[in-house]
């Protein structure tokens, strides 16, 4: 009596991939930035244009924290909610995103940013009572020393605008985080950060800690607030740069080797998304490797690149 031939049973060597795992195509998250963007800057650039005390209760930092809050609800699935540069460079710096796509995000969110203050401008232009649409732009558009409201110096600014910019990338990464259980909180985390940045802002030199929004505004008001838009690049990428580094040092922390993964892929690349994120169901709940098959860890790109460990 012989015994039927038994094949051993072989594991595919590729881990299967969740649904929840398959990050949108790239044009669909590119169309989120700038969608996000747009809202944002309409919202934060419209409620201080057209404020009437009167009729406008809402404060203008309030209601541009909404909505970034918005924008992150309904957007945040497709692209990780940035809709700013700012936020983006961090994302990058951190691992969180791949260089290029980090670009291709800046891209999105300027070309969002620009259709927004193109629609206020074409607004504004509506208007009869205002003698000037650049000159009501003057009044949201960033800038030091003779712009600022308090004729705040250049020094001034940009040390406001290198904190608050590193303080919002260092929420939104820290809401983000695949580790923390609270990351459905993120909008609402960095919405209101952003309220109580700008309302610092503002008073300081209509400061926005977003240079897509600072672009948006001085490309459609005077040339002296173009000259100055410098400084809405700089700072804010440099302060991006700085929480960017803490949180990629924090992904290197021991403790993340605890399953025996390598502390610089422990923590998933790719582009995170305020809700769900690589290793994840869409509950937001860890999904342990099948047995008999190795985790599915993505390759470290952005953080190599940073490191210049690629060859």
């Amino acid at each position: 009596m012989t015994t039927p031939a038994t094949t051993p049973a072989t594991e595919d060597a590729r881990p299967s991939v969740h649904p929840a795992d398959r990050q949108p195509a790239l044009p669909a998250r590119l169309a989120a930035e700038a969608l996000g963007t747009l809202f944002v800057v309409v919202a934060g650039l419209g409620v201080p244009l057209f404020a009437v005390p009167q009729y406008n209760p809402l404060p203008a930092s309030l209601a541009a924290g909404l909505a970034l809050t918005a924008a992150m609800l309904a957007f945040g699935y497709l692209s990780g909610g940035h809709f700013n540069p700012a936020v983006t460079v961090g994302n990058a710096i951190a691992g969180r995103i791949r260089p290029g796509a980090a670009a291709a995000y800046l891209g999105a969110q300027l070309a969002g940013a620009l259709l927004g203050g193109l629609a206020l401008f074409g607004v504004l232009r509506t208007v009869p009572k205002l003698n000037g649409t650049r000159s009501a732009f003057d009044t949201v558009a960033a800038g030091f020393d003779a712009r600022s409201v308090i004729q705040a110096p250049v020094a001034g600014v940009l040390l406001v605008e290198v904190l608050g910019a590193a303080l919002l990338v260092a929420v939104y990464l820290g809401t983000t985080a695949p580790r923390n259980p609270r990351r459905a909180a993120a909008p609402f985390a960095v919405g209101l950060s952003m309220a109580v940045l700008l309302q610092l802002g503002q008073s300081i030199g209509n400061a926005p800690f977003n240079p897509a929004r600072a672009t948006a505004s001085a490309l459609f008001s005077s040339p002296e607030a173009l000259g100055q838009l410098w400084l809405f690049w700089v700072a804010p990428l440099a302060g991006a740069a700085v929480a960017g580094l803490v949180f990629r040092g924090f992904a290197r922390t021991p403790d993340t080797a605890a399953d025996g993964v390598e502390p610089a892929q422990a923590e998933p690349v790719a582009e995170t998304a305020v809700t769900g994120t690589a290793g994840t169901d869409a509950a937001g709940t860890s999904r342990p490797a099948a047995p008999g098959r190795a985790a599915a860890v993505p390759a470290d790109e952005a953080r190599d690149f940073f490191d210049k460990r690629t060859p």
